[in-house]
């Protein structure tokens, strides 16, 4: 990734016109899967701008679906 990419990038997921009310982040020209928040000392968010990252997303949330059943059951 070139330098200029690496500050457009840095710029971009700060602008609050990417964020869809103020917790979403939905930019088309970003091409991370998970790109950090507004404040990077909280984390990740997904780009749900990306198609892979909606899919990643919801193979996370399946899989801790699975997990909870299946501990919820040895209870």
């Amino acid at each position: 990734m070139k330098k200029t990419d690496i500050n457009n990038s840095k710029k971009d997921f700060t602008d609050p016109g990417y964020w869809k009310f103020g917790l979403f982040y939905y930019n088309k020209e970003d091409k991370r899967l998970f790109p950090p928040k507004q404040t990077k000392f909280l984390g990740w968010t997904i780009n749900f701008a990306n198609p892979y990252s909606i899919i990643a997303g919801l193979g996370i949330v399946i899989i801790i679906i699975i997990l909870g059943t299946c501990f919820d059951e040895k209870l």
